[in-house]
């Protein structure tokens, strides 16, 4: 049996993340439930609720460096990363001695918006990660 329970959030990209806020406020009634502006070691970036307790982080970047052609399938490449959930802190540290154990290339464990994040990447090298409940 899985010791994840679903997922938390998926990672994609836009050339305009306003744009796509408003379509998500509009379509599904989401909000915002938090914003980065863009730093030099950072894009742009919110984190937009879509009820459930899933939601999307999205990061502006050029239109230029987004991959793929999102109209048709096997020729999208918008999706940055998946997280994962798990319900606790101390499942997360449990996770992360997993993860090494399997020779996975592991962060730390870091306090990310407001929950538990771990990135990693698997034997593969894809980037994924981690995330549990501040409590």
């Amino acid at each position: 049996m899985s010791i994840t329970s679903g997922f938390n959030h998926v990672a994609t990209l836009t050339a305009d993340l306003d744009r796509l806020i408003e379509f998500y406020r509009n379509a599904f009634g989401a909000d915002v439930t938090s914003e980065t502006p863009a730093r030099d070691d950072h894009r742009r970036m919110a984190i937009i609720d879509l009820g459930g307790g899933a939601a999307l982080n999205v990061f502006e970047v050029s239109a230029d460096e987004i991959i793929g052609e999102r109209k048709s399938l096997a020729h999208r490449g918008a999706i940055d990363h998946f997280g994962l959930a798990v319900d606790s802190l101390a499942t997360l540290m449990s996770v992360r001695e997993r993860l090494v154990a399997a020779g996975a290339h592991v962060g730390e464990i870091q306090m990310l918006g407001s929950e538990w994040s771990l990135f990693f990447r698997d034997i593969d090298g894809m980037e994924l990660e981690v995330c549990s409940p501040p409590g």
